[in-house]
Formats: structure tokens, C-alpha cells, sequence
């Protein structure tokens, strides 16, 4: 550990989710509202452009915190996302954000920057994880977590000049991260481009127009059923999770029994297209060809098959289909059920299907292909780019964390006697005196009148 330097838990340096602001506003006041997606990924930033009136805002279950405050999402995937920033430009220095957020107000010992750099760590974020509880879907971290989370805290005037750095080398870093995803956002349009204006729907001379019926034979998969899981003749089997655009993933296929006639119905051929029958609308429709791998293969009933008849190259029918997902023609037979769009049998046997003479059909299909292999080798390239960018930003994080990117200064207070120093303060404070409720055998007896000679008591009201 470097000169200076100590270790502590977050919860000595910070108070996790304070209840009030250093200066509370009045009702009529306006506050910042900050939605979860208003937390920027990675960059430790918040957009506290939007507004509310403090009087209205309150009475909402919201998160409260101030400029200066960190802000941690504790819930999947927006922790591992990234979504972990310091609380700056406020209206009036307050804000109100999403009950998914974590805010803790720095005590004294630690810089708010170096703080949020050292939770975007992706090391403490993968450990975070690790510690998430919770249901599938929504497992979100514990603050018992944060709270024991121990952090090396180097002098105060260090975490300054480690923020300092880091804010030099960070902004060069996301100059180039910005340049990347806009390159990969350019070539995603440009593939769709490609695709779209490669298959022409509207027929040309000596092109037929006939529907994807007519171009081939369409079957739906087999349904799938808990007593086949087991049985004497299993066998494997493609489903929505193993069928990508133009890609079959085979890293996690599945088996059922397929009795040999039933397998025989089902088992695919090199050369069939397999579609997504269920998906979100966007990717409804996703196509790939099955190529012979994996061998002796069925597939289910989330997916189409599309079997080409004589005169249609399955690779033309899967540019056409490829057109169609890009151009968004099979959202147009979308029909919703528990928010998945589905792709019936017989509306995809009612879409348009162009076909040239087997000859331009191969020609094309050559020339796209061309195409869209010099953009994926491009597409290649800047995902390269930016993951070399992320391994570049936590090598940075991980040496400005660990004393290697700045100095230490001998004439630094270490941060040890600060820590010090601040428990003594704390320690001075009185304890705030809480009143204590009395029971009824304590209350003072209720006033009485006196009524005539005799003395008779009267209970006064209260």
C-alpha cells in the first residue's frame, strides 16, 4: 500500500440514502427528477434536466440527494451497465431520482469523483453482482454490501490529484469510445441499406412475383412437452435461442425424444432456412440457413422452416428473408400475445417473394455477399476498438486506484489521521436526545373544578 494510504468501509466514509438535504427547500421550489435513464452509463454522469416542483415531488417514493452526492444503481443490469455517476448541475443543488439508486453523501474522507471512479471499476462491479439478491430479472444489490465494501483511501489532496488525471486520460478515452459507436451505428444502417436495396420487391423483366408459399414448402416446429424430455430416441433440436441473423448458435443446443417417424417430419436438411416464429417485433422473422451443423438435427415450434422449391437458391431465399426483417415487412403480419410478437405459419406464407432467373439470383447473392463481408470486416475492426478501449479504461482505474497514476506527496495529511480526526469530531457531538414517551401510569392527573360544598371533582376536558 503506498505512503498515506489506508483501507476503510464505505459505510465510515458515507451516509447511504440521507433522508434530508443540507438546505431544504420550500414546496414552491423546483428540484431536479432524475429517472434511471437519465444516469449515464460509464461516464459518471447525470442529465438533471428535468424538473418538478419540491412540493409536488416529495410526496412521491423517490430517492433524495444533492449535488456532490454518488449515485450506485443496485438493480440488474443497471449496475453492470454502468449507470454509477456524481451528482452535478442540480436545480438548486437537489434532486429526486429513481428508489433503484443508492445515494451516498460523502462524510469528509473521500472525494466524491474518486469515490464514483472506484465503483466503476468493472472488478467491483462483477463482485457486486456476485452479491445481488433477489428474483431472476430483478436481483439488485444489498446495502449491507456497500456498506462493509472496503475502499483504499489515499490522502485527500491525492484522491484530488488522482481525479484530476483521471479526467485528462478518461476524456481522451471517451473521444474515441463516442467515434467508435457512432462508426458501429453508421454500419448497422448501412448493412440494412445494403439488404434492402439489394432485393428489389417490385419485379423487373423476366422476374417472377409469387408468395413465400409458392417459393417453397413452410412447416412450423415441433411443440415442445415435459414427457419428452426424457425417452429412447432423443435427439437434438434448434429452437429461437440457437437462431441468429445469418448465424446458428450451436453452443447450447437442447434434446427431446423424436420417435423415428416424428423425427423424420422434423429433421432438418442443409440448405433450410430457419425463421423466429416468436421474437420482439424488430427481430421478428431473424433468418439463418441451416448448413449441416449440428448433424441429425429437429427444431421446435418457435421457429418456421422455409424449404426451397426447384428454381429458388436457398441462399437468394435468404437474402430475401434478410430484406424483409431489415424493411420491416414482417411486422406488418406481427400479431402480439404476452408482449411477443409472432410470425403465423400462414401470414408468412402470404408475403411477397421476387424471383429472377436462377442465374441473377447467384449473381446477386455473390455481389451482396461481397458487400456486407467488407462491412463486417470494418464492423470487426471497431468492435476491436472499442473493446480495446474498455481493457484501456480499467488498466487506467485500476493503477489510478492502486497509487500508480499520480505521485504521492510526503507532505500530504495521510489518510489515516483524517479518518481519525473525523471519528473524534463525530465522537464529540452529543447524541441527539430523543423524548421519551411516558406510559398512562405516568401522565399527570386531568384538572379538576370544584363544584358546591361538597367538594365533588370534575373532570376538566382536554
Amino acid at each position: 500500500m503506498p505512503a498515506g494510504w489506508t483501507f476503510a468501509p464505505l459505510g465510515e466514509l458515507v451516509k447511504i440514502n440521507p433522508r434530508r438535504f443540507d438546505n431544504e427547500p420550500s414546496d414552491d421550489d423546483l428540484v431536479s427528477v432524475v429517472p434511471m435513464a437519465a444516469v449515464e452509463t460509464e461516464s459518471g454522469r447525470i442529465d438533471p434536466s428535468q424538473t418538478g416542483r419540491y412540493g409536488d415531488v416529495k410526496k412521491r417514493s423517490l430517492t433524495p440527494f444533492q449535488d456532490g452526492d454518488v449515485l450506485f444503481a443496485k438493480v440488474t443490469p443497471c449496475m453492470e451497465n454502468g449507470k454509477i455517476a456524481v451528482a452535478r448541475g442540480t436545480v438548486g443543488g437537489r434532486a429526486f431520482g429513481s428508489t433503484e439508486l443508492f445515494a451516498l453523501r460523502a462524510d469528509g474522507a473521500v472525494d466524491p469523483a474518486y469515490l464514483c471512479n472506484f465503483l466503476l471499476q468493472p472488478s467491483i462491479r462483477r463482485e457486486a453482482q456476485s452479491k445481488m439478491t433477489g428474483a431472476v430479472g430483478l436481483r439488485r444489490v444489498p446495502r449491507a454490501y456497500l456498506e462493509e465494501l472496503m475502499i483504499p483511501l489515499p490522502p485527500l489532496a491525492e484522491q484530488r490529484r488522482i481525479v484530476a488525471a483521471l479526467e485528462v486520460h478518461l476524456s481522451r478515452l471517451e473521444v474515441a469510445t463516442v467515434l467508435a459507436r457512432t462508426a458501429s451505428r453508421r454500419l448497422r444502417r448501412l448493412v440494412k441499406r445494403v439488404l434492402i436495396e439489394s432485393v428489389p420487391v417490385q419485379g423487373r423483366d423476366g422476374w417472377l412475383s409469387c408468395s413465400v408459399g409458392e417459393a417453397g414448402s413452410v412447416d412450423l416446429g415441433r411443440q415442445r412437452h415435459p414427457d419428452w424430455h426424457r425417452g429412447p430416441n432423443m435427439r437434438p433440436y434448434l429452437r429461437v435461442a440457437n437462431v441468429f441473423e445469418d448465424r446458428i448458435d450451436t453452443t447450447d443446443v437442447m434434446e427431446m425424444d423424436f420417435p423415428p417417424p416424428i423425427f423424420d417430419r422434423f429433421q432438418l436438411r442443409e440448405g433450410d432456412i430457419l425463421l423466429n416464429e416468436g421474437q420482439s417485433p424488430e427481430l421478428l422473422g431473424r433468418p439463418a440457413m441451416y448448413r449441416g451443423t449440428p448433424a441429425n438435427v429437429a427444431f421446435t415450434n418457435s421457429l418456421l422452416r422455409f424449404r426451397s422449391r426447384e428454381g429458388i437458391d436457398p441462399e437468394w431465399a435468404l437474402l430475401v428473408f434478410r430484406r424483409h426483417m431489415h424493411a420491416g415487412r414482417f411486422t406488418r403480419e406481427v400479431r402480439i400475445t404476452t408482449n411477443i410478437a409472432h410470425l403465423s405459419a400462414g401470414r408468412f406464407k402470404a408475403v411477397e417473394f421476387p424471383v429472377p432467373p436462377l442465374a441473377v439470383q447467384r449473381t446477386i447473392v455473390e455481389r451482396t455477399k461481397e458487400t456486407l463481408s467488407g462491412l463486417d470486416r470494418l464492423a470487426a475492426a471497431v468492435d476491436r476498438a472499442q473493446r480495446h478501449a474498455c481493457a484501456l479504461r480499467a488498466s487506467l482505474l485500476s493503477k489510478a486506484l492502486s497509487g500508480q497514476l499520480v505521485p504521492q506527496d510526503p507532505n500530504d495529511e495521510p489518510a489515516s489521521e483524517l479518518l481519525a480526526r473525523i471519528r473524534a469530531e463525530r465522537a464529540a457531538v452529543p447524541p441527539k436526545q430523543k423524548a421519551r414517551r411516558r406510559s398512562p401510569k405516568e401522565l399527570p392527573a386531568p384538572p379538576t373544578r370544584v363544584t358546591g360544598d361538597d367538594y365533588q371533582q370534575e373532570a376538566l376536558p382536554l
